[in-house]
């Protein structure tokens, strides 16, 4: 299945029905009277969150959506059906963007959320409607009122609770690929990946996702390689793990690289905690090793750590430490338990 994380679509909700213009006719009934019913209302446009999808690639081969118009009223008073709503489904993350790509409508994080964009026109009076003592045949009703028509641009951000950054070819798809059953394409050549990957890490009896992006290089927030708005696919997790190639020229002027094209992004995803590690530690001489490791201290003011995915040194000190923050995040994003004591309740602190 091909990957895609933005679409534009057009969206109508359906008009409503018109009124109907009867009059009762029956053997033996001198004046029947009106009987025009209403008409039906309009559907609605409605984007529903739903589970198994994680791109938006149906809206490439579809564009354009509407309701149905609601069914016009009849005689004997029936009144017209309502029409059908128009139903996008789709993956948890999705946000609704008006046409300008600024303005945010909606954004929909858990599967079964389900906003109405737009609601369809009411339906028209029939003439029924209108009777009264001083008008007891009339003989006109009501159009239905016209649906809301827009172009909306649907965006992908995935949900993940930490997320790959560094430049190309720092071993990003490796490590995905080394800890969960993902299978990135993994070469020795720049931009091997070219769309975001996902897979579900099990450490310690625990899992959590993992969430893969694409390489920056200098100038991406110019529209340089790839760009940077494979960025937004960190946006929501919790910590960032940023890979620096041990074999590059400069283990610190990638770093830097690296979080100045994250701080020219925005979106407070250069606030996310960051845990650091210098990746292919096995393909370096223990000289290298120390030098690079030293250089890349320097530039993030932290201690790194030593990582290869190939032979597995320090994957698994790398998970802790990302279990460790996704843990204090959740706990600090849950609701506080309330502790009752006979029917009262004593505590809201949070007891994990």
């Amino acid at each position: 299945m091909k990957f895609l994380d933005q679409a534009k679509v057009y969206v109508k909700s359906g008009a409503g029905g018109a009124g109907c213009v009867s009059f009762h006719r029956a053997k033996f009934v001198e004046f029947g009277g009106p009987d025009g019913g209403d008409g039906g209302r309009g559907g609605d446009v409605v984007v529903q969150c739903v589970d198994g999808l994680n791109t938006l690639i149906d809206y490439r081969y579809q564009q354009h959506f509407k309701a149905k118009t609601g069914v016009h009223g009849m005689g004997r008073d029936r009144a017209g059906a309502r029409g059908a709503d128009v139903v996008l489904k789709v993956p948890a993350g999705t946000q609704i963007f008006e046409e300008d790509g600024e303005t945010l409508v909606a954004d929909l994080t858990e599967v079964g959320q389900k906003v109405v964009l737009f609601q369809g026109g009411n339906g028209g009076f029939g003439n029924a409607h209108f009777k009264s003592s001083t008008n007891q045949s009339p003989r006109h009703a009501n159009p239905g009122q016209p649906g809301i028509e827009a172009w909306i641009i649907l965006r992908l951000k995935l949900i993940a609770d930490a997320g790959l950054v560094g430049m190309p070819n720092a071993g990003k798809s490796t490590f995905l690929a080394a800890t969960t059953a993902a299978k990135p394409k993994i070469a020795d050549y720049p931009f091997t990946t070219l769309h975001p990957g996902l897979g579900v890490v099990r450490a310690v009896g625990r899992e959590f996702v993992l969430a893969d992006i694409p390489g920056l290089i200098e100038g991406a927030h110019e529209g340089h390689g790839l760009g940077d708005r494979f960025l937004g696919h960190v946006e929501r997790c919790r910590v960032l793990l940023h890979l620096v190639d041990g074999t590059g020229d400069h283990a610190g002027k990638a770093y830097k690289l690296v979080r100045e094209e994250i701080e020219a992004y925005g979106g407070d995803l250069a606030s996310k905690p960051e845990i650091v590690a210098l990746s292919k530690v096995d393909a370096l001489d223990p000289a290298t090793r120390k030098e690079q490791m030293a250089r890349l201290k320097r530039a993030a003011k932290r201690a790194p750590l030593a990582l290869s995915a190939a032979s597995g040194e320090g994957v698994e000190a790398a998970l802790t430490e990302l279990l460790m923050i996704i843990d204090g995040a959740r706990a600090a994003e849950a609701p506080p338990k309330v502790i009752v004591e006979d029917d009262v309740p004593v505590a809201t602190t949070w007891r994990p």
